[in-house]
């Protein structure tokens, strides 16, 4: 990553919250996790409140979430209604693979798209580790990061990675329909921008240190979130996870001076993502 955007400071995230842009519904306070149903509590949210959103849904019933239900449209479209015009909404999501793939996450991008939504891009999260085999086809190892937007982004702080050289080369130019390579003198930059395929561990380690937080079914990494929240935010900006589960999202937004709202319908997962919360509070409030 860039020297400029290696990491904002924790420091931030201890200043007072900023009044809300729709002073008319005030709705929950920052800086906590809500323990209810997400339609429900994104009701109260003023519109165009949130800057950005990361979530992951609970698709094609892979896990158990205690015998709670997943209100797609309702959450959909209020998540839409809360997002201030630029912002982005990142949905984490996969299919079930068992008897032919489902294609939820095709249904839920397009039904995104009739919502209003644009789909500005298309992003893959690689399991660098994922061990579930298959006996008729090749392993699994990704899910789609969908990275939806209401209007053009208002913010791209993108990732950058070192190029394997740089220089002065004679490169490639105005290549046309004959197929005739023409070359030119041009700078290899440095740096260059990441792919939007993205690698990340799974597990102890790779997903988060927090061993209590493994209660829950389906994390995603902790680094995972964090990119997200620094390619599509600024310090100071609301970050919304709707099913924060283990309170990853939270937690990342809390670290890179972002404030944060999350809301858990379940008390067992809700208590877990509060226990993380305190723990990175903890670590920013003993930062110089």
């Amino acid at each position: 990553m860039a020297a400029s955007r290696k990491k904002d400071k924790l420091a931030v995230a201890a200043r007072s919250p900023r009044p809300r842009r729709d002073s008319a519904r005030l709705g929950p306070g920052r800086n906590r996790i809500y323990c209810g149903d997400a339609a429900a509590v994104l009701a109260k949210l003023g519109d165009g409140s949130v800057d950005l959103a990361v979530t992951s849904p609970p698709y094609d019933n892979l896990r158990d979430y205690q015998g709670y239900s997943f209100d797609f449209d309702g959450i959909c479209s209020q998540l839409y209604r809360v997002l201030r015009k630029g912002g982005v909404l990142v949905w984490v999501v996969g299919d079930r693979i068992a008897g032919g793939r489902s294609l939820t996450s095709f249904r839920q991008g397009l039904a995104f798209q009739d919502l209003g939504f644009s789909m500005h891009d298309i992003m893959i999260y690689r399991k660098k580790n994922t061990p579930f085999m298959r006996s008729n086809a090749y392993t699994n190892c990704y899910e789609f990061m969908f990275v939806l937007s209401k209007g053009r982004p208002r913010v791209f702080r993108p990732i950058m990675e070192k190029t394997k050289r740089s220089g002065m080369e004679m490169l490639v130019h105005n290549k046309k329909s004959d197929g005739i390579n023409k070359k030119t003198l041009a700078e290899l930059k440095p740096e260059k921008t990441r792919t939007n395929i993205w690698d990340y561990a799974v597990g102890l380690g790779g997903t988060t240190c927090d061993r209590f937080a493994f209660k829950h079914p389906a994390m995603f990494p902790e680094k995972l979130a964090q990119d997200h929240i620094l390619s599509w935010s600024k310090p100071g900006d609301l970050v919304l996870d709707p099913m924060c589960g283990s309170g990853t999202t939270c937690k990342m937004a809390a670290a890179n001076g972002r404030d944060y709202i999350g809301i858990e319908i379940s008390k067992e997962y809700a208590a877990i993502a509060r226990r993380r919360m305190a723990g990175i509070q903890k670590r920013i409030s003993a930062q110089p």
